[in-house]
Parts: structure tokens; C-alpha cells; sequence
């Protein structure tokens, strides 16, 4: 397998866009996946992760692979893609597909944990973007507190009490909702 390295190499000095197609071919599922799981819409989320690539296309010059590896920083423009989203959006819409009706009890369970979920999120919106960006890269990237401070260029200990004291507080904020 060709490296990601020699593909944005080949980006930035060539203008290739075979090798641009290669990447985004590579991390779109799960960039995708990682978007959804914020979002919740489908729609949405098939436009973030396009805006995400041509995002991290445009500014592949600033890209540094001894800081990140390439998934986790196309993660970092897609959580900062999402903050600004919950930035200009109160609510998020999503259609009801006739085909997609389960039973009664089923629905409500769904309902409830999207429901809540969609309560977290805006909760947690209400931090500062640094906190948001470790709660989201966490919990929806699946990244390590190693990963997230390589990242972030943060000690681990910093990353860690941000996000175990966010947990705490959303733990203390929802107590009887759960």
C-alpha cells in the first residue's frame, strides 16, 4: 500500500489527482462515520465530509505528519467543521423515510437516545472550542489521550483532566435524564 505520506507528497509538488482521489478514497468512511455520529443526519454528513476534504486538499501545505497522522487530522478539521455547524444551527432537521418504521417500542427507545444524545451534544456546545475539540476527537474519533495531545500539542495529563472533568459534568448535568 502506498503510504499517505508519499500521496500528499505527490499532491503537493504534482497537483496529482489520482493520489488526491487515492486519500480521500482511503479515510472517506470513516471520516464519514466520525461525522454522522455528531450530526446525525445523513445529508449533513455527506456534505461535512466533502467540505472536510476539500478543506484539508486546500491546506495539505500546512499538514505536518510528525505532529499527526494524516486520519487524525482530517478528524481535527471535521470536529472543528462540526463546532462551527452547532455554532449556526440551534436544531438539526432529519426526514422520516417511510421504510425506516420499526415498532412502536423500538421507535420510542431510538427517539429517546437520539433525544439525548442531541441534548449532550448541544451541551456540550456550550464549552470552550478546546474542550469540545478533546470531548469530540474522544468520543466520536475513538482517538487516544496520547493521539489527542500529539495533536493538540498539549501535555496528556492536560487532555485528560479537560475531558474527565467535561464527563463529570455532563454525568452531573443529566444525572436523573438517563
Amino acid at each position: 500500500m502506498i503510504s499517505d505520506k508519499y500521496l500528499i507528497r505527490k499532491i503537493i509538488k504534482k497537483g496529482s489527482s489520482a493520489a488526491a482521489d487515492e486519500l480521500v478514497r482511503r479515510y472517506y468512511d470513516e471520516l464519514y462515520l466520525f461525522l454522522y455520529r455528531q450530526i446525525g443526519n445523513k445529508e449533513d454528513s455527506l456534505d461535512m465530509t466533502q467540505d472536510v476534504f476539500i478543506a484539508a486538499l486546500d491546506n495539505l501545505m500546512t499538514y505536518n505528519a510528525r505532529r499527526a497522522s494524516f486520519k487524525t487530522w482530517l478528524f481535527r478539521i471535521g470536529t472543528y467543521k462540526v463546532i462551527d455547524s452547532r455554532r449556526k444551527k440551534q436544531l438539526l432537521y432529519e426526514e422520516l423515510d417511510d421504510n425506516q418504521w420499526l415498532e412502536e417500542v423500538e421507535i420510542d427507545e431510538k427517539l429517546l437516545e437520539k433525544e439525548m444524545l442531541e441534548t449532550v451534544n448541544r451541551y456540550v456546545a456550550t464549552f470552550r472550542p478546546e474542550i469540545q475539540e478533546v470531548f469530540r476527537l474522544r468520543i466520536y474519533g475513538g482517538l487516544s489521550f496520547k493521539e489527542i495531545s500529539e495533536l493538540l500539542v498539549e501535555k496528556e495529563e492536560k487532555v485528560k483532566a479537560q475531558y474527565y472533568r467535561l464527563i463529570t459534568k455532563i454525568r452531573k448535568e443529566f444525572r436523573d435524564e438517563a
